[in-house]
């Protein structure tokens, strides 16, 4: 079984205000993306991690993930795209070039940088066990309003058929070329194989796996640590 993570992380990050690229904005002293990765072979399925970096900043990426690769494993470290999508290609693209065997791809997010590594096996064992693609969720907590172009409600869809979609998100690697190949536009990886008419499972995901993208998250995230739950 030859797991891959892809971990698109070009992003500047200009929302959490550090002058970083967004991956290497430190939470307790360690950038999100060092989290992200060290989370990803935790979870004891993962050989290799390929990183999209900023262009401007492989070097700086390479040295501060490099280590954390287990023994026979390794982290790849390319220059990313302007766009996640692009990245994610990227990603893609070089692990089923340069890591022959590669059967299992996860796409993770490292904004998402505490999630849990049971929710990674989870992923990973359910691909392994043969679904196309699977998504770890939470349920909707909120009510959500369905808005027309002048914001005025035009309905209320029952949010105990809703969920919210959390990272790594795993898929047979051909699935996954074949969705990226299409062309398609969709905000997450599942989507684009949703597009091809491939059934997508879920697994629960967990509450730390949150997406850190603005300084309060930064914030929930340094008091989980202070709290010693992430």
């Amino acid at each position: 079984m030859g797991v891959v993570a892809l971990v698109p992380a070009a992003g500047r990050g200009e929302r959490l205000g550090h002058g970083l690229p967004k991956a290497l904005v430190p939470v307790g002293g360690v950038p999100l993306l060092v989290r992200a990765v060290r989370g990803l072979f935790q979870a004891d399925r993962v050989q290799h991690v390929v990183i999209a970096a900023p262009p401007s900043d492989v070097d700086t990426v390479n040295t501060v993930t490099a280590p954390l690769a287990p023994a026979g494993g390794a982290v790849h470290v390319l220059a990313g795209g302007a766009e996640r999508s692009d990245s994610v290609r990227l990603a893609l693209a070089y692990a089923l070039r340069e890591l022959p065997g590669t059967t299992i791809v996860l796409v993770h997010d490292a904004a998402r940088a505490f999630t849990p590594p049971h929710v990674v096996r989870a992923v990973v064992d359910a691909v392994a066990a043969g679904r196309p693609a699977v998504i770890p969720v939470l349920p909707v907590a909120d009510t959500v309003k369905e808005v027309d172009a002048a914001g005025v409600v035009v309905a209320t869809p029952d949010r105990a058929a809703l969920r919210v979609v959390q990272t790594p998100q795993g898929f047979d690697a051909r699935v996954l070329l074949r969705a990226h190949e299409a062309g398609h536009h969709a905000t997450d990886d599942a989507g684009l194989v949703e597009r091809l008419g491939v059934p997508v499972t879920t697994v629960p995901g967990h509450q730390n796996a949150m997406k850190i993208t603005t300084p309060f998250d930064l914030a929930v995230a340094e008091a989980l640590l202070v709290g010693g739950q992430a």
